[in-house]
């Protein structure tokens, strides 16, 4: 059974940074995705970013292009978050996501495609 587990939320003042990681076990399969969703209070669920496993090919979300930064460790079973310049608006729950196998050179954030989630790390921006 796929399990995921986030930490490294807190609390940061606007123009800070924070570094969340996501750590992945429970499968064998080589070929999938690991993404970063955020939920803030009374919002819908917005993706944030994603890397394959096969060729770390990543995607962002406009609202964090240039901000974010993701990235997976050797063996990929350990995704990182880079989050500098934090914004007030960046304040959610971050949580991290993924595929089945077959998503080793594709993401995107349709949430169709994201199987298995973590339980969410908060992140808190002060103005």
């Amino acid at each position: 059974e796929v399990q995921l587990v986030e930490s490294g939320g807190g609390l940061v003042q606007a123009g800070g940074s924070l570094r969340l990681s996501c750590t992945a076990s429970g499968f064998t399969f080589t070929d999938y995705a690991i993404g970063w969703f955020r939920q803030a209070p009374g919002k819908e669920r917005e993706w944030v970013s994603c890397i394959t496993s096969l060729d770390r090919s990543t995607d962002y979300a406009n609202s964090v292009k240039g901000r974010f930064t993701i990235s997976s460790d050797n063996a990929g079973k350990k995704a990182y978050l880079q989050m500098n310049d934090l914004k007030p608006e960046d304040a959610a729950v971050y949580f991290c996501a993924m595929t089945p196998s077959g998503y080793g050179y594709f993401c995107s954030g349709h949430l169709g495609i994201w199987r298995n989630w973590g339980q969410g790390t908060q992140v808190t921006v002060s103005s």
